[in-house]
């Protein structure tokens, strides 16, 4: 199997590319959007990239706002001052890029309409379940280890718009001993989303692993990402319901 990987420019921001075999085959089965964690770059899940590019999608590995090839140069400090408000300006601040990303990919780059979904983990969790909230387009989602409730009683915090979300085909998974965030929270928001996704329930999946912490162990991982993957294949290339 040939995979190919790449950097550019997608909308201002630095990406990391990886397909299977053409990148027109790819765009058109489906494109993703992954984000990393506090602090890390878009290298840092080059393995999930490939991954999800091994099932044939058009993977593309984002720098946060304020991270990898634009990381702030007082990084430090901000988040040593104000450490919530500074991470949840990060997911604000890359979770308005997405519209301008998913033009881009359609536009410039051929990517389907139809077919654009998008992930995270940790602070990219944060970002996935935020840009669900702002980004019509996006057919399909998987957060790990991440709450669409935000630590500040901050409005746009997701958990507060919950009919934003169907028909997005929503997998999060969470780790049952997470002493950096709250899987109960992500539980509730699940059961309280069930009612807006009761014509298609095969669309929402909530998945928690009670032995991993917060830096998951790695046969949970392995699983959690296996199954991301063919959760993304799956529901880019099924119909949306109305």
């Amino acid at each position: 199997m040939s995979l190919h990987t790449s950097r550019l420019s997608l909308a201002g921001a630095p990406v990391l590319v990886v397909h299977r075999d053409s990148r027109e085959d790819a765009l058109r089965r489906g494109a993703v959007l992954f984000f990393h964690g506090l602090s890390g770059s878009k290298e840092v899940h080059e393995r999930e990239l490939r991954l999800f590019a091994e099932h044939g999608l058009f993977a593309v590995g984002v720098d946060a706002v304020g991270h990898g090839e634009r990381r702030y140069p007082d990084f430090e400090a901000r988040f040593e001052r104000s450490p919530e408000e500074a991470f949840l300006g990060v997911v604000q601040a890359t979770a308005r890029e997405v519209p301008a990303l998913l033009d881009a990919l359609v536009k410039e780059h051929g990517a389907s309409p139809d077919r654009l979904g998008i992930g995270g983990a940790s602070l990219g969790g944060y970002i996935t379940y935020a840009a669900l909230v702002e980004e019509r387009r996006l057919r399909a989602a998987v957060p790990f280890i991440a709450s669409p409730e935000w630590s500040l009683p901050l409005p746009a915090s997701p958990h507060q718009h919950l009919e934003r979300f169907f028909p997005v085909a929503l997998f999060s998974q969470t780790a049952g001993r997470d002493e950096v965030v709250r899987s109960s929270d992500t539980r509730r928001f699940h059961e309280r989303l069930e009612p807006f996704y009761a014509r298609a329930h095969e669309r929402l999946c909530y998945r928690e692993f009670p032995e991993s912490a917060h830096m998951m162990r790695p046969q949970d991982w392995d699983v959690a990402t296996r199954d991301a993957a063919e959760w993304l294949v799956r529901f880019l290339s099924s119909e949306v319901p109305r």
